[in-house]
Parts: structure tokens; C-alpha cells; sequence
């Protein structure tokens, strides 16, 4: 295990508003940010929704990125749904090219794809979902995903660019799986700061029952992610950005 040869990238999920119903505080989040998984309609968002948020992205230099979920706007992307494999590729067409239509139109490229929430969940557990989803992202654009999971062999089969993502408020199980809240939780922003440190420094975590899971990012770019739903998200975005900044810093990244 060998040190982390990247610069920590800080991506964070937005436009996850519907209509007249706001989310997350975005326009407070977006100038601490590296990169944005922009939600595509299907657990959140829509068309004027996924307009703003990609020209305030624009205005920030931030990279902007699809976050394709279940079509579950109900439960927010983060309940199982049954899909056959030929419905995973098409709703991932569908939403990755929704987004590129609004990218396209402010002159901006695809900096990669983020699956949403269970979605991503399923892909971690599952290959051949995770196969599915992954034939409906575009050659030459990257995924971002769970290292050592079928996330990471999906995307090697197919030849798919993968960037190894770690979590500033998500919590992990014993098996180096994510724990996904339907709801997102409180965190206390000096385990924010103990949680994203161990991850960067020792690329392992200290998961819900004590025990040490090694992190296997191997020599993959590296982004974190926090969510702009979960209470008090600027603290946490905050805080990660620091630790992010610090780390970077002492590897000469600044």
C-alpha cells in the first residue's frame, strides 16, 4: 500500500432541487468546490434546475460531471428498484445526455459520470448492473466509483477511464461497502476531519463496527464526496476542503 499519487479532488452532488423545492444550499457550496455531479432528473432535478446549476459551475471554473440515478423521485434515488439490464443502459443514456445538452450549449465538456445514491450501491454489489449502467456512459468520459468493487471491474472491461472516489459523510461497512442513509445524518465536524484524513493518509477507514478496512485506490485519480442534503453540508463541505488543502499542500499538489 503505497502512497496516494494524485491530487484530492472535492466533488460534490447539486442541482438535486425538483420545481419550487430547493435541496441543498448550492450557490454556498459551488465556490469550495473542485467538481459537480449534477443530477439529471430522474431522483432530482430538472430543466431550469440543471440550467442554473451548470452556468453557476461555469462561473466558478468548476468541472461538471452527469449524477444518473433509479427513476425514484419520490425516495430520492435511494431505494432498490428491479431494472433489466437493457433499462439501466437506456436511463443512463437518457440522463447523461440531458446533461450534455446544457453543457454543450455554455461551450463546456463532460468531465465524467457519477451514478446516484442506490443506484451506485447496487453497481458496487453487482456486475452486471454495474455493466449496464457503464455501456451508457460515453467513450473517453470518465466514472467516478468504489475502488475494489464491480464499479472498478466494470470500467476496466470496458475501458472506461476510473477515478477512485472516498466519502467526507458517508459511513462505511466491514466490507468496504457505503452505508446509504435514505436520510442523510448530523455529523460532528471533527469526525468529518478524522474520517476524510484517515482516508487520504493511510487510504483505509475505520468502518461502523471498529474494525480498519484497507481502501484499494491503487494508483487511480482521487475525489471525495460530500452531498449537499446532508444537515449541516456547508461545515462538512468546508471542513473536507480543508483537509483536502492541507494534504495537497504537503504533497506539493496546491
Amino acid at each position: 500500500m503505497g502512497p496516494i499519487k494524485h491530487k484530492a479532488l472535492l466533488n460534490v452532488d447539486l442541482g438535486e432541487g425538483f420545481g419550487n423545492l430547493k435541496c441543498g444550499p448550492d450557490e454556498d457550496l459551488i465556490p469550495h468546490i473542485d467538481i459537480a455531479n449534477v443530477a439529471c432528473g430522474f431522483h432530482s432535478g430538472d430543466p431550469l434546475i440543471m440550467m442554473e446549476t451548470v452556468r453557476l459551475c461555469k462561473e466558478h471554473n468548476v468541472r461538471i460531471g452527469a449524477h444518473p440515478g433509479l427513476p425514484d423521485l419520490q425516495g430520492f434515488g435511494r431505494r432498490e428498484l428491479k431494472l433489466q439490464p437493457e433499462e439501466l443502459t437506456a436511463i443512463t443514456i437518457y440522463q447523461v445526455g440531458s446533461l450534455k445538452g446544457f453543457l454543450d450549449r455554455e461551450g463546456l465538456p463532460m468531465n465524467h459520470v457519477k451514478p446516484h445514491g442506490t443506484l451506485y450501491g447496487m453497481m458496487c454489489r453487482d456486475f452486471d448492473v454495474a455493466m449496464a449502467v457503464m455501456k451508457g456512459i460515453p467513450k473517453g468520459v470518465p466514472v467516478f466509483g468504489l475502488a475494489g468493487t464491480n464499479m472498478e471491474k466494470a470500467a476496466t472491461e470496458l475501458g472506461l477511464e476510473f477515478w477512485a472516489e472516498m466519502y467526507g459523510d458517508v459511513k462505511y461497512n466491514a466490507d468496504g461497502m457505503l452505508v446509504i442513509d435514505r436520510i442523510k445524518k448530523a455529523w460532528k465536524l471533527q469526525d468529518v476531519e478524522r474520517h476524510v484524513e484517515q482516508q487520504l493518509t493511510t487510504e483505509s477507514v475505520t468502518a461502523v463496527d471498529g474494525s480498519n478496512v484497507h481502501l484499494p485506490v491503487k494508483e487511480y485519480p482521487i475525489t471525495i464526496c460530500c452531498h449537499s442534503d446532508s444537515p449541516g453540508c456547508i461545515g462538512i463541505i468546508k471542513t473536507t476542503r480543508d483537509v483536502c488543502d492541507k494534504f495537497n499542500k504537503e504533497h506539493g499538489w496546491s
